[in-house]
């Protein structure tokens, strides 16, 4: 059992005793972190740090005893089981042979405020029976699997990103939970619409984040999310990249700038991850896109 105090699980696993174990790890923007471990037969006790920790188990089939923040539990795993560990809590956990794990941290003290006005009585992040043993959600596997495919396709996930996949997580394991958020009708306002959009074209080529948006429409990022889907169609993260990529075939056709300097002025880290995001929105590259509208479409062809 380690003395050293740690200040959230990132950290914790990133230099403690089962470093050796981190295939990947991303904290984007500081709003959640992302870590894939590839751990032996173990038993280990967690520091408490103050975060909500969900573990995904990837492989199944291999036996866990644990404490969790509410009770020991046994328990088989299936593959795409989810443990749910509390905050502010030193969990501890034997599993008797390997697995491999992908965990996603939520600093709690940074989405108090996402809650402020989304529930009708006072939330904790207690998810009480959740902490005690395996459970399923078709809702938060989605989720999961989109927040790291994109992280894969786009190098270190933005802030927006992030926390529109928290805040979809989130709502699951509340509602999981019998605390559902506050229902939403309507999209939303036109003013708020109208400045949400112009935030969003003003700003390409930062790294804009959620609460930033739902606090330009008065609203929370919970409820922000769900009214801005139904006024625009699809999620904030999308709408961002229909834009940057519009934009990126405007200055494609009509700027004398590179690719790599594209990329940026659109928001995008490198000229690899433009041409990753475009490909899968144009089917084409930014380089065979510039000379099909230059020199005609038989051009990127040749």
């Amino acid at each position: 059992m380690t003395t050293q105090q740690y200040n959230s699980f990132a950290q914790w696993f990133h230099g403690g005793p089962f470093s050796p174990y981190v295939r990947m790890m991303k904290s984007p923007g500081g709003c959640l972190s992302l870590i894939e471990t590839a751990l032996p037969a173990v038993e280990m006790s967690d520091p408490a740090v103050p975060e909500l920790v969900l573990h995904q188990d990837l492989l199944g089939g291999f036996n866990v005893q644990a404490d969790l923040g509410s009770g020991r539990f046994n328990a088989t795993t299936r593959p795409d089981d989810l443990f749910l560990a509390a905050p502010d809590f030193a969990n501890t956990i034997t599993v008797d042979r390997e697995h491999f794990v992908r965990s996603i941290a939520f600093p709690v003290r940074q989405w108090a405020h996402f809650c402020d006005d989304s529930f009708k009585n006072p939330f904790s992040f207690d998810f009480g029976v959740l902490h005690r043993g395996a459970f399923r959600s078709s809702h938060i596997r989605a989720a999961q699997r989109q927040l790291w495919r994109l992280c894969d396709e786009e190098g270190a996930p933005s802030r927006l990103l992030a926390q529109a996949a928290g805040c979809v997580i989130l709502a699951e394991l509340f509602r999981l939970n019998g605390a559902p958020l506050i229902a939403v009708r309507g999209g939303l306002a036109p003013w708020a619409e109208r400045r949400c959009l112009e935030m969003m074209r003003a700003r390409l080529s930062e790294d804009i984040s959620l609460d930033e948006l739902a606090a330009e429409a008065q609203l929370s990022p919970f409820h922000f999310a769900r009214m801005f889907k139904q006024s625009i169609g699809v999620p904030p993260r999308a709408y961002l990249t229909q834009l940057r990529i519009e934009k990126a075939c405007e200055l494609l056709e009509h700027a004398n700038m590179s690719i790599t300097e594209i990329a940026q002025e659109v928001g995008y880290s490198s000229n690899q991850v433009l041409a990753r995001v475009f490909l899968k929105h144009r089917h084409m590259s930014p380089s065979d896109y510039r000379r099909a509208v230059r020199e005609g479409p038989d051009a990127a062809a040749s």
